[in-house]
């Protein structure tokens, strides 16, 4: 018996290779998927494993051939018989065999080729592999027949998860509180992101609108939503101090709606947050929206969430989505996060470049394909 372990990107590939060197009388003993080459750790490539064995078909020994192999077996076994000793080579490829399953990874799932295939499709998104394995596991819970093509298996993958973007409200805030607050790292577009916000609320929703911003930090982030503000023709209060801030809060008191953009660096400081606690109830007092970038790194957005956790968010805000084609980390701050997404944006365009994130909106990107168009 030959054995023979074979690597490529995907499992069909693997298969080839096996047909091309055995045939199609080859077993598969095992498969399992790795992760090979990048550096230091990083830029790995996933890949397939597979192990392959062969038994050539027996041909009728000569008697010299026969003499041979008998001659084999006793230098072998030579107290035994030749079918005691062809016994015990058996016994020793079974055993070979035990123990490569017990050595493969049984950590992926298997699923129905056509399900396998949309989870595929989730990984490629970036979404995490435990909620992806999750995600078909509990839809096929609820789907009666697995045999399914491809677009039917995506269709069944995609309602639920427009149920599952349904039941954490994801969608536009609904103006339950007069104070808006951004908050998030530098360079996500939280500036940009506030005067989309404020044009299509005063725009389209007919609300009395002003603005304040507690970033000043950066003088381009005050010049821009001074910018901002005359276009549009809404009031712009700079918050210097927490006294400042509080003077603004009275002085836009009869408006309907106010954005306050903020330094995100604040907000990830407890002193800050404690002080500013005095000034307003965070609970109650105002709603606040974390914005983060999608071209982000899946593992550094969840650290960005995580340094965000001293002050209760509302919803999240994702930018940049028309610059990437990975969505995953939509899903995967929704599902571990237990949080809802307000909106998406995908431009610089005010107010036009931003979209409420509706779970079918939402649904839809996770179901893409490279080769979709919008």
């Amino acid at each position: 018996m030959k054995v023979r372990k074979y690597i490529a990107p995907s499992m069909p590939e693997a298969l080839e290779k096996v047909r091309n060197e055995f045939g199609e009388d080859a077993v598969i003993l095992s498969s399992k998927v790795i992760y090979t080459g990048g550096f230091l750790g990083l830029f790995k490539k996933r890949n397939i494993e597979v192990v392959a064995a062969y038994e050539p078909r027996t041909i009728k020994p000569s008697s010299i051939e026969k003499q041979q192999t008998n001659i084999q077996y006793k230098n072998k076994f030579p107290e035994l018989g030749i079918d005691k000793q062809q016994q015990i080579v058996l016994e020793e490829l079974r055993s070979l065999r035990k123990w490569m399953e017990k050595t493969t990874d049984h950590s992926e799932k298997s699923f129905p080729v056509a399900f396998q295939s949309v989870k595929e499709l989730l990984i490629h998104h970036e979404v995490e592999n435990h909620l992806a394995d999750q995600v078909i596991a509990n839809v096929l819970q609820q789907v009666k027949q697995t045999d399914l093509t491809f677009q039917e298996a995506k269709q069944v993958v995609k309602q639920y998860l427009v149920e599952l973007f349904t039941q954490f409200n994801c969608g536009a805030f609904d103006y339950q509180k007069k104070f808006i607050h951004l908050v998030g790292p530098t360079g996500v577009g939280k500036t940009t992101t506030i005067a989309k916000l404020a044009a299509n609320s005063m725009i389209k929703d007919g609300k009395k609108v002003a603005l304040i911003t507690t970033d000043t930090y950066r003088i381009a982030a005050i010049e821009q939503l001074k910018t901002y503000s005359n276009i549009l023709d809404i009031p712009l209060e700079i918050a210097y101090t927490m006294e400042d801030y509080q003077k603004a809060r009275l002085k836009f008191q009869e408006y309907d709606l106010v954005f306050v953009d903020t330094a995100g660096r604040n907000f990830r400081d407890p002193k800050y947050i404690a002080e500013l606690g005095k000034v307003v109830d965070l609970e109650h007092d105002i709603e606040t929206y974390l914005v983060l970038s999608l071209t982000t790194k899946a593992r550094d957005l969840t650290t960005l969430f995580n340094q965000f956790k001293n002050i209760p968010i509302k919803r999240l805000i994702f930018t940049k989505t028309d610059e990437t084609s990975s969505y995953g980390a939509i899903l995967n701050l929704v599902y571990e996060r237990q949080i809802g997404i307000a909106y998406l944006t995908n431009g610089q365009n005010v107010p036009d470049d931003i979209n409420k994130a509706t779970p079918t909106l939402l649904a839809n990107l996770l179901m893409k394909l490279d080769d979709d168009h919008d």
